[in-house]
């Protein structure tokens, strides 16, 4: 009894093993293509709507611009590799230098593209300040000066990818994966702290900053057209008063929605990630039954796809959020491409 009651346990665990490599191959090979192409086309619009004449002197769309440019380099570098590796052809889990090439690549764009977001939160917050010095920091030209730091500096701090990164690995969530526990370790903590959890933190903070800041400016406003409310035009004065409240509603609304809902969403689809790097690195001595293993593998591949997903979702979020200025601007380059086709 004993014996047949092992031999079905094993038949089990035979067959959920087999079932989740089954389940995770399928989804590098049509999930990742459905996010690859989603997440492409949309930062190439982005791309195109952002460096429209309207917006390209913009230094918060200058930020929105280059993160888009680095979202569509991380995007590919990383999912094309997985695509591949649903047919078995990734060449990255077998040849040590495209290993190392591409891990690097990968992080350096995506750490990139959540920094400049970040930045483009500290632009909206400085154009927002009352205080003149402060409103001056907001220019292209310090927009333009920012991006080259966080571009050198990103790729500075991932140098370290081309000694830890190795191919031919196993008890490793992939092939291509930190050779040692150490380069592990230091891969994890700088993608949790560096990629993921100080661009967020910095994205909240001057997020709310900046709210505050148009609270205060709509105060001084409402106080003043209190002021003007004595003189013999009083009604009208008052329906204006009514009117600059609104307005001033609908921009707090709006910069409240914009901001949780990219913040949130960064949060929900890179966090999971930072987290299993962090649980397979600190369990990498833990003995694990073969099913487990491929448990491990079967959700690092899903968390890994949701982080993608992070890169691939800036232009749907600003068309469904972003204020009529994206929209106007987008459907006037749809217009202008139709026309140019259309005389064609």
């Amino acid at each position: 009894m004993s014996s047949s009651s092992s031999s079905s346990s094993l038949a089990s665990e035979i067959y959920l093993t087999i079932l989740l490599s089954d389940i995770s191959t399928q989804f590098n090979r049509y999930i990742s293509i459905i996010i690859l192409l989603f997440g492409t086309i949309g930062n190439f619009l982005n791309c195109l709507v952002l460096s429209q004449p309207s917006l390209k002197s913009n230094p918060c769309a200058f930020f929105f611009l280059i993160s888009s440019i680095a979202n569509i380099i991380s995007i590919i570098s990383g999912l094309s590799t997985r695509i591949l590796a649903g047919w078995n052809l990734d060449v990255t889990m077998t040849d040590t230098l495209s290993c190392k090439f591409r891990a690097y690549i990968m992080f350096v764009s995506r750490t990139i593209a959540f920094w400049l977001i970040a930045l483009a939160t500290v632009d909206r917050w400085c154009s927002s300040c009352n205080q003149y010095q402060r409103r001056k920091m907001s220019s292209l030209r310090n927009a333009q000066k920012g991006s080259i730091i966080i571009i050198i500096l990103c790729s500075l701090i991932y140098c370290q990818i081309f000694y830890c990164y190795d191919a031919n690995l196993i008890d490793t969530p992939l092939q291509c994966y930190g050779k040692t526990v150490i380069c592990r370790f230091i891969t994890d903590i700088t993608y949790a702290f560096i990629t993921v959890i100080c661009p967020i933190l910095i994205m909240s903070i001057f997020g709310l900053m900046t709210i505050s800041n148009i609270r205060q400016t709509y105060s001084v406003i409402l106080s003043k057209k209190d002021v003007n409310n004595r003189n013999s035009r009083c009604r009208r004065t008052l329906t204006m008063t009514c009117a600059q409240r609104e307005r001033w509603r609908r921009i707090d609304r709006y910069l409240r929605h914009v901001l949780f809902r990219q913040v949130i969403l960064l949060t929900l689809l890179t966090l999971p990630q930072m987290i299993e790097k962090l649980y397979t690195t600190i369990t990498v001595n833990t003995k694990k039954s073969s099913l487990h293993i491929t448990i491990d593998a079967f959700v690092y591949n899903i968390v890994l796809l949701l982080s993608f997903a992070a890169s691939g979702m800036p232009f749907y979020i600003y068309t469904l959020s972003g204020g009529s200025i994206f929209r106007t601007t987008f459907l006037k380059l749809l217009q202008s491409l139709y026309k140019k086709l259309k005389c064609q």
